[in-house]
């Protein structure tokens, strides 16, 4: 089996962070020996408590430091390239697998967590999309639910495609409890048109816990799916 994945959005703010967390505590119950790994963090300290470095190291459980899932951390919440560059803090693909290659054997799986979308820059001349072809690592790309999320997700699909980035599937994150009807129907017609599996449809969390996130994931994401495509795309490599 692939040993991880990495999980991409559409767009910045569509709770990959979740979806990121949550499955490394399902997997984890499954007996999954997890790791997460997010190299990039803008606009938080990663050892601050809502930090998504902190979530992921709360419900992954990993034995890993905040600063070995997170070895790079800016103040601004901006693109971690341009969040860098106000800094005086340009970081180059080497420095970013260096340190892949020193945490990496510490865990057998890892789930590796981008920044905002797919084509976000990260240094000066890399793209998030150049870091996964880089790490060889299927993609989960979480997108939101309402209108106008078909022409997002649809455009990342297309993108990965083209660069031959192997998918392993779609989580639509954060449905209202009344969804409309492009809520309704965007998850059939977004499965049909970009030929990729949704996983799950999930629900918009009121109260953000532990406990909750955990519960979303296990009632409304297939993992058994997600691990299903993983051996599937280790098939054909």
């Amino acid at each position: 089996m692939i040993n991880g994945f990495f999980v991409t959005g559409t767009d910045t703010d569509v709770g990959k962070t979740m979806i990121s967390s949550g499955l490394a505590a399902v997997l984890r119950e499954k007996r999954f020996d997890v790791g997460v790994f997010k190299p990039l963090l803008s606009g938080v300290a990663r050892e601050d408590s809502k930090s998504d470095t902190s979530l992921l190291k709360q419900l992954s459980q990993t034995p890993l430091s905040h600063k070995e899932i997170t070895p790079f951390e800016f103040k601004e919440p901006l693109a971690p390239y341009v969040a860098g560059k106000l800094e005086g803090k340009i970081v180059e693909m080497e420095d970013l697998v260096s340190h892949w290659k020193r945490i990496r054997e510490k865990h057998k799986f890892f789930i590796v967590e981008g920044a905002g979308g797919i084509s976000v820059p990260l240094g000066k001349d890399f793209l998030v999309s150049d870091l996964i072809k880089v790490l060889q690592l299927p993609i989960v790309i979480v997108a939101r639910p309402n209108l106008g999320t078909f022409n997002h997700t649809f455009l990342t699909v297309e993108y990965a495609k083209k660069l031959s980035l192997p998918i392993a599937g779609i989580v639509i994150n954060g449905i209202n409890d009344l969804p409309s009807l492009a809520e309704k129907t965007n998850p059939d017609l977004i499965e049909r048109l970009c030929g990729v599996p949704v996983l799950g449809v999930t629900p918009k969390l009121k109260d953000i816990t532990k406990e909750n996130i955990i519960k979303m994931v296990k009632t409304h994401i297939d993992v058994n799916l997600l691990i299903s495509q993983l051996n599937q795309l280790e098939g054909i490599k």
